[in-house]
């Protein structure tokens, strides 16, 4: 393998091949793996099965050849993107281009006539380069009675070698077709193995078609990756996984999964926010209320550090960090984000197969900046012509097709099954791929092939070879190395993640502060509405005292009158009295 990722791919080959008392030994390119989780998926399969074992083969880079080799190889896979059957997909000669060394992109400018020339000395020269010694060696050491490969597709692959030292041992060897798109999209099969096992008739062809590969040595198995999801349950139920992931459980969602598109291509999250608001501007009530789930690519996480769907109603990201379903707990929560979905979207992923695979209804939108990752890839036409994916060219009418999907779901049919019968399992809808790949994989233990020989001018050309092999030591294969670009990768994600970091910070001190002056103005205005208060309570108390003392001056005017009153009162009472007294006495 060329690293534990392909783990993911052919766990259930494996593990069948283990129960059946065979003995597997997983070697990988990279030591370590650039993903832990990948290295703890293969971990964990070599813990479970004991006749499992796990190993690294790295390229030796004190290996005077590993320039040249590399170069030579990436200019025979550069020349396949030029010819007329990948017209219609520039991107590929574009991806081949920017690492092809410029000697053989300039001569490969100059005319049909001159690219088929050059692809004959190319093939020459491969032919008499050595195999890398340490890849060599440990594939040899093994002593392997069946040497199975994947992808091997990879641009410049170092896996060629391993098919070389397979054949000069007289091993019998295999390609396993990692996905969909390897045949079609990826490098030359320069090595021709014993056996390539493919998906089906499609990739057959290819394999035929595009890499002149005998058709009695392809095996169509079906697509083992895939046996997984057909008889899966659910580990949660609808309404326990819509709470756990944010979504209201009483309507239906969609479910949006991202892609691994070329490198250089928009950043999708931008996409899928316009996505989200089309959605939410539809005149369907249903879809305009329906939740939003939204899958991060794994290799493609970074674009959502700096994305916020928090404050979107009923749309959720999950899983928050992106992750590849690897263990229990992830294949498990993949598993219920497709099976709980009313429909599914994408752009250009297999996650739109296995959501096909579900019975769901598969959606795509063909986006003009991403053109090149749909229409300008062979694949995606598989797709197309089997039927899974209902395709709109514009937003209005994407939007129309989702309603439409929404009223009819759920359904009792299954609204994808020709595709999954032609795509998927060739031999059947119920009948599983892995038990066919491993009864594959045993016949192809009964082969005797020949042992390899070089032809006899190899020696020639090796030795004329040789000292422009030394001059580009050190030159090219650095730069191109997979360790090198995993580095820069890692370091412009480190870049990415600490600028972030200082926004975060920046964002974080400027919430900070203006938390800090909202609560000084608040302070301010409690202190000027307590000083409001204290000068009302004092006014009041003023205007108090003043009505008090209003009121006892009114009481003693009052006194004073009532007593005036009664002075003057008893003076006239007095007065009449000294009147009447003579009158008295008289009597």
């Amino acid at each position: 393998m060329r690293n534990f990722w392909y783990v993911r791919i052919f766990e259930s080959v494996i593990r069948a091949l283990a129960v059946r008392g065979h003995s597997i030994h997983i070697l990988a390119e990279h030591d370590p793996d650039p993903v832990p989780q990948w290295t703890a998926a293969a971990l964990a399969l070599a813990g479970d099965c004991p006749n499992v074992t796990i190993g690294y083969a790295r390229r030796s880079i004190d290996d005077e050849w590993l320039d040249l080799r590399v170069m030579v190889r990436l200019g025979r896979d550069y020349l396949r993107f030029l010819k007329p059957q990948y017209a219609s997909t520039p991107i590929l000669a574009t991806r081949a281009r920017a690492r092809v060394p410029a000697a053989i992109a300039g001569l490969a400018k100059r005319g049909v006539m001159t690219r088929t020339t050059i692809e004959a000395a190319l093939r020459m020269a491969e032919r008499a380069i050595p195999e890398d010694p340490e890849i060599a060696a440990a594939v040899a050491a093994e002593r392997p009675d069946v040497v199975l490969v994947t992808p091997l597709l990879d641009l410049g692959s170092d896996q060629h070698d391993v098919v070389r030292t397979a054949r000069r041992l007289g091993v019998p060897t295999a390609l396993c077709v990692g996905s969909w798109d390897h045949l079609s999209s990826k490098a030359l099969i320069r090595e021709a193995p014993d056996r390539v096992f493919v998906w089906n008739a499609t990739q057959k062809r290819e394999a035929i078609d595009l890499h002149r590969v005998p058709g009695d040595r392809v095996v169509v198995t079906g697509a083992q990756c895939f046996d997984q999801w057909f008889d899966r349950q659910p580990s949660l139920p609808r309404e326990a996984f819509c709470r756990n992931v944010g979504l209201d459980p009483s309507k239906p969602h969609i479910l949006y999964v991202c892609s691994a598109l070329f490198e250089g291509s928009p950043n999708e999250a931008e996409f899928v926010t316009t996505w989200i608001a089309a959605v939410r501007a539809s005149h369907d009530p249903a879809l305009r209320d329906a939740g939003i789930l939204v899958r991060p690519h794994p290799k493609r996480g970074f674009e959502w550090d700096a994305v916020d769907l928090a404050a979107l109603p009923n749309v959720s990201l999950w899983p928050p960090r992106a992750s590849a379903p690897m263990d229990t707990v992830t294949k498990s929560d993949y598993f219920d984000s497709m099976y709980h979905s009313a429909s599914v979207v994408g752009v250009n992923t297999s996650a739109l197969i296995e959501a096909g695979i579900l019975g769901r209804r598969v959606h795509t939108i063909l986006i003009p900046e991403f053109t090149e990752n749909q229409e300008g890839t062979l694949h995606f036409h598989y797709l197309i012509d089997g039927g899974l994916l209902r395709v709109a060219r514009d937003m209005n009418a994407h939007v129309a097709q989702l309603a439409e999907s929404l009223r009819g779901f759920p359904t009792d049919e299954h609204p994808n099954r020709s595709f999954i019968e032609s795509f998927v399992r060739p031999r059947g809808l119920h009948a599983a791929a892995t038990p066919a790949f491993v009864e594959a994989v045993e016949q192809l233990a009964g082969l005797e092939p020949a042992r390899f020989h070089a032809p006899r001018w190899v020696p020639a050309l090796r030795a004329a070879l040789a000292p422009l092999a030394r001059r580009t030591l050190g030159t090219f294969a650095e730069h191109e190395s997979r360790e090198r670009r995993y580095r820069d990768k890692q370091h412009a994600r480190a870049e990415r993640m600490a600028a972030l970091e200082v926004q975060r910070a920046a964002e974080k001190a400027r919430i900070v502060e203006e938390r800090r002056l909202r609560r000084e103005a608040a302070r301010r205005e409690r202190q000027a509405g307590a000083e409001r208060d204290s000068a009302a309570r004092l006014a009041a108390k003023q205007h108090e005292r003043a009505d008090k003392e209003k009121q006892k001056a009114e009481r003693m005017a009052q006194w004073q009158r009532q007593k005036r009153r009664h002075a003057i009162n008893a003076r006239l009472v007095a007065y009449c009295r000294r009147l009447i007294k003579p009158f008295s006495a008289s009597r």
